[in-house]
């Protein structure tokens, strides 16, 4: 394999290639990734896959003999991401691959390509929705999804397919995160979903091309009228430009989510995001993580408050827009730092039943009367 490629455009594609690649596997070709020279020469083909995530990525090139290696994923993407731009010359020699980029050279054992795994095909495609679109929802959801590997279904995000509209939802129990964005399904009748590892979902937006769409696939079974998934065979599969990406559905069932949203309200304010993040930042530089940071909302105005006793304090008042009755409620402070970075609006709708029940923070719709896309609900921390 003897080939010529722009520094820029493979630093893009091995990085994309190399996300779902294990710094270290019990498997150790499972950490390599694959190169492989089309049969044309015009482009070069990555693959990495690890039995639960495939990803793959091309990018031209001159290709002045053709071939395939198996090389160590993330040291690749290291070196590549570090060569000076230009181009980057890879040339093969024996059991070793030679990556040279301006002065730099670097030699790359190979590992043993009959050894590597077939990568999955893509599934059935169900529909596009706008890269753009998704990475933002996904970047408001995801932070809410638990780390807790001990219950993967709250590892998971939840995309809920229903129609032209699609939900992006995750929790961990104290809080839920729903976002809501227009999509165009192949089939307008569609009503399915799937349990998409959250982590995953995360890295692959992370590389999505913008103003472009994103073609999403999966393996579903015709129920009725409907479609639902395969039972045991949930793949889901992401397709944008010359980037490819599949994973493993969790294979669990999701909270029924939207009955913990109240329905009705005591008190509502409505404040600056900015200002308001700003101010939470600040007063959270006196507290852990589990330390409550607390709100007192009156007429007009948020006073924020974290510290007591002989322990490091901090106080804040900022101007809100306030209707409703004196209000005081403690949260922690990262989880009010999620929903309110996730909020898509200058403004955000501050929603409060009473001071130990869940609270609704949503964006402010364009319109009056429109349902706002974006709604996070936490649960507040008791004081005393």
């Amino acid at each position: 394999m003897r080939l010529r490629v722009d520094r820029d455009a493979f630093a893009e594609a091995v990085a994309w290639t190399a996300r779902a690649l294990p710094a270290r596997h019990a498997v150790p070709v499972l950490a390599g990734m694959r190169m492989e020279v089309s049969a044309d020469g015009s482009a070069l083909h990555l693959s990495g896959f690890d039995y639960e995530v495939s990803t793959r990525a091309s990018v031209e090139v001159l290709s002045e003999e053709p071939g395939a290696a198996l090389v160590p994923g993330r040291l690749l993407a290291e070196i590549v991401n570090n060569l000076p731009s230009g181009t980057v010359r890879i040339d093969t020699d024996g059991p070793k691959v030679l990556v040279s980029g301006g002065a730099a050279r670097f030699t790359l054992i190979t590992m043993p390509l009959e050894d590597y795994p077939s990568l999955p095909g893509m599934p059935g495609r169900i529909g596009s929705v706008p890269a753009d679109a998704l990475t933002a929802a996904v970047r408001q959801v995801t932070p809410a999804a638990s780390r807790d590997d001990t219950l993967p279904m709250l590892t998971g995000a939840y995309l809920d397919f229903t129609g032209d509209t699609l939900r992006v939802v995750a929790t961990d129990r104290y809080r839920i995160a729903v976002r809501e964005l227009w999509w165009r399904p192949e089939d307008p009748g569609i009503d399915v979903s799937a349990l998409v590892p959250a982590r995953t979902l995360a890295n692959t937006v992370r590389g999505l091309i913008n103003q472009s769409n994103v073609d999403i696939a999966l393996s579903t079974v015709q129920v009725g009228r409907g479609v639902s998934l395969s039972p045991g065979e949930g793949m889901i599969g992401f397709e944008n430009g010359e980037r490819r990406t599949t994973t493993r559905l969790i294979d669990s069932d999701f909270v029924k989510y939207g009955a913990w949203f109240p329905t009705e309200f005591s008190a509502r304010a409505e404040v600056g995001v900015a200002p308001l993040l700003e101010a939470v930042k600040r007063v959270a530089l006196v507290a852990d993580r589990n330390t409550p940071l607390r709100l007192a909302f009156t007429e007009g105005e948020v006073v924020l408050e974290a510290g007591s006793g002989d322990d490091a304090q901090a106080v804040e008042a900022i101007g809100v827009g306030y209707e409703g009755e004196p209000i005081r409620l403690a949260f922690r402070p990262d989880y009010l730092v999620d929903g309110l970075s996730g909020v898509g609006t200058d403004t955000a709708r501050l929603n409060f039943t009473e001071p130990t029940k869940p609270a609704v923070f949503t964006d402010v719709p364009a319109k009056e009367g429109e349902e706002p896309s974006f709604r996070y609900l936490v649960q507040p921390l008791r004081v005393t």
